[in-house]
């Protein structure tokens, strides 16, 4: 009974410590600040299947894997904001800006174009006569000629006979002054001066020859003819420009031309001379429209006194608009906006002092030089992403926030319960409510981006044999391919989305191409992957190819890559896990 009293008195003392230690879950709720709470919402999701999702841990149920815990909106994020990673934003090259700070250069109206002849000034040395050319005294293009200036010496049956012809009427002028006059008139029709005729008619003479002089002064463009050759009354012998005046020549987007009238002061930089500038105003607007370039010809006169400006040389206008200084235009870089062809959104740094962005969509203006004027969605003072940009959207989507291609938010690239596994594995990516459009552009240019892919899939496959050397290699083709890339075949939104693609991928391709290291390649490889997978699916290249993705790439945060083929290789881990991950999304 002593025994038993003993054990009685011992389980008594258990329960009293056991209640004070690990009961009053309120109190210590109160003393833990809430982390219960926290730990109660805790999710645990599957690495490979994201779309397996549940409250505690244990093995997903398709692959067996461990589940692992979801990281927690900590930080009092709203559910459309998403954090990054320090290293990440290093990676990507972040760059933000605060909208409203453009001063007025940023606001200029920038083009292109080449130096012109001045077409008012243009003349076209011509034959008035017929014959064979004996001599030519002007041997190339380029050369300066003054008027009066000997050009040829023309052989002229006709020519000979009218000469004849002044000799007789020479002596008969008493008599008959209108024969005389007429003949003389005519050598004059045909260019020969008074002291030619004189002398002429004072040595009664006949010259096999003449000579033919330059009517204007100024530099030869263009000789249309060589030695020996017959030519005919009224035909052409020199084209001459007078460079005193030149033309700039410069070609403006359909979207421009409301922002130009004539008499618009001109800042000109020649190529040639980047440390001077020339100052005109608009002298012309072409009324019409080039259908094949959709754009139209704007001309500015230029003082070329000093001969400098050579027809040809390529140059750059800036154009300042009226209302360019003026504080009520709030605008922001081209390179923070992405487009999604009925959508312009941007990415907003929410938080100053921490990587926190979130998705905004915005009504643009006009756009002036690289800057797009805001409309309505921001606000003066708000931080935006001007680099980087389609690394941060790619981030959105694969933080199931609201993006580009989602508009409102959810899991990015993941299966559906209650698919089969084909459906699973085939899922698009995008928000069918709100799907991407397709652009519209030139085969030629489709015939570009395929070049441009199928350097990307030699990367990839030097990648998944672990050799550095050709991905070196092949990621300079591509920034060949790149670079040979006819951007004139691509107009308007294209245009826009094009320029902010090319600029990420040929970052992430020249990063390949200066590194050695498969590791670094590899980190590359992931943002090359994510902006050739938004340019095909924008411009498509008439070929189907397959997104796959690997959970485990990247430190566990995932990534995708391109494939001709539903067999999966993976170029993040090469042999070490050559058949990890799963197709995600075909384009078609």
């Amino acid at each position: 009974m002593k025994q038993y009293a003993i054990y009685s008195g011992i389980l008594v003392i258990g329960l009293l410590l056991g209640w004070l230690l690990f009961g009053n879950p309120k109190d210590t709720s109160a003393n833990d600040n809430g982390r219960d709470v926290t730990a109660s919402q805790q999710m645990w999701i599957c690495s490979m299947h994201p779309q397996i999702m549940q409250p505690e841990p244990g093995d997903c149920p398709i692959c067996g894997m461990d589940l692992i815990p979801v990281e927690s909106e900590a930080g009092g994020l709203t559910p459309d904001q998403f954090r990054l990673t320090p290293n990440a934003m290093a990676l990507a090259n972040i760059q933000t800006t605060t909208v409203g700070q453009v001063v007025g250069e940023e606001m200029a109206i920038k083009l292109s174009g080449k130096i012109g002849a001045n077409e008012q000034a243009n003349t076209v040395q011509v034959s008035y006569m017929s014959g064979r050319i004996e001599k030519l005294h002007v041997a190339f293009n380029g050369e300066v000629v003054r008027k009066g200036q000997l050009l040829a010496t023309v052989y002229s049956p006709e020519l000979y006979a009218a000469q004849q012809e002044l000799i007789t009427a020479a002596s008969l002028k008493e008599s008959q002054p209108e024969l005389y006059k007429a003949v003389r008139n005519k050598l004059k029709i045909w260019k020969l001066t008074d002291d030619q005729i004189n002398q002429i008619e004072k040595t009664g003479e006949v010259k096999e020859n003449i000579a033919v002089y330059a009517t204007v002064s100024g530099t030869v463009t263009e000789k249309l003819v060589e030695e020996g050759d017959y030519i005919k009354q009224g035909q052409a012998l020199f084209k001459i420009a007078n460079l005193s005046t030149v033309w700039a020549n410069f070609d403006v987007y359909e979207y421009q031309i409301n922002a130009l009238k004539q008499g618009q002061e001109v800042v000109i930089i020649a190529n040639a001379y980047p440390n001077r500038t020339f100052k005109g105003t608009v002298d012309f607007i072409d009324p019409v429209l080039n259908t094949a370039s959709r754009t139209v010809t704007l001309r500015v006169e230029l003082n070329n006194q000093e001969d400098i400006l050579k027809p040809g040389m390529f140059v750059s206008a800036k154009i300042r608009r009226p209302n360019a200084l003026t504080n009520d235009i709030m605008s922001i870089p081209s390179s923070a906006v992405l487009w999604t062809g009925e959508r312009s959104v941007v990415y907003l740094k929410t938080d100053p002092n921490a990587p926190v962005f979130e998705m905004k969509e915005v009504i643009l203006g006009t756009q002036t030089g690289e800057h797009y004027e805001v409309l309505q969605g921001l606000s003066p003072g708000d931080e935006i992403v001007i680099n980087g940009t389609f690394t941060i959207d790619a981030a959105a989507q694969l933080q199931g926030k609201k993006s580009m291609m989602n508009r409102s938010g959810g899991a990015f690239m993941t299966g559906h319960e209650g698919h089969t596994d084909h459906e699973k594995s085939s899922a698009i990516t995008e928000d069918h409510s709100h799907p991407m459009k397709r652009l519209d552009v030139s085969p030629v240019f489709q015939k570009h981006l395929k070049d441009i892919y199928e350097d990307y899939i030699n990367i990839k496959n030097a990648l998944i044999k672990d050799d550095t050397e050709k991905a070196l290699d092949n990621a300079n083709r591509m920034l060949e391919s790149l670079n040979g890339t006819d951007i004139s075949l691509v107009k308007d939104d294209a245009l826009r989305q094009w320029t902010s693609l090319e600029k990420e991928i040929k970052l992430a391709a020249r990063a390949i191409s200066m590194s050695n290291e498969i590791k670094t390649q590899r980190a590359q490889f992931k943002p090359l992957s994510e902006h050739l997978i938004k340019a095909l699916e924008l411009f498509g290249i008439n070929e189907k190819v397959y997104v796959e993705y690997c959970p485990m790439a990247d430190n566990n945060k995932g990534a995708y890559w391109l494939s001709k083929e539903e067999k999966l290789l993976n170029p993040y881990f090469g042999d070490a896990m050559l058949k990890c991950g799963e197709i995600r999304q075909v384009i078609e």
